[in-house]
């Protein structure tokens, strides 16, 4: 099991220049996991692509079904108390550092492209391309 972060769930649902290692991610280490907030996030990048009319709504909603049905009970709650340390001890955002905080919790690794979780968790965190090759 391995902890994503929304925009991995993005890459991997929406074609982009990241959307390769995001599929090979998901052959390698199918159980993905990620704080409720994912929901929120995710559906924020699709609030962008409608109103770029890159997407139309009905594709939305299919897209936010096929997100949810990937991470079907494999969503967590976090305490606040460890987010909010995280964001004490680092510049993160808290929205981050929910991410952080599961990933602890769980005793796996988080996988994003965020270059700040990068360099401020590097025990923690690891990119999509670097995450991809392993097995």
């Amino acid at each position: 099991m391995i902890v994503v972060d929304s925009n991995v769930l993005a890459y991997l649902l929406l074609p982009g220049e990241h959307t390769a290692h995001a599929e090979a991610l998901l052959e390698r280490e199918p159980q993905w996991a990620a704080p409720v907030l994912w929901r929120s996030e995710f559906r924020n990048v699709l609030a962008g692509y409608l109103r770029r009319k890159t997407l139309t709504f009905t594709q939305a909603c299919t897209l936010q079904r096929e997100a949810e049905d990937l991470l079907a009970g494999a969503e967590f709650e976090v305490e606040s108390s460890s987010v909010l340390e995280l964001v004490r001890d680092s510049d993160c955002s808290a929205y981050d550092c929910e991410f952080v905080a599961l990933a602890m919790k769980l005793g796996v690794m988080l996988v994003t492209l965020d270059t700040r979780l990068l360099r401020t968790f590097p025990k923690y965190a690891i990119s999509l391309a670097a995450r991809e090759g392993k097995s």
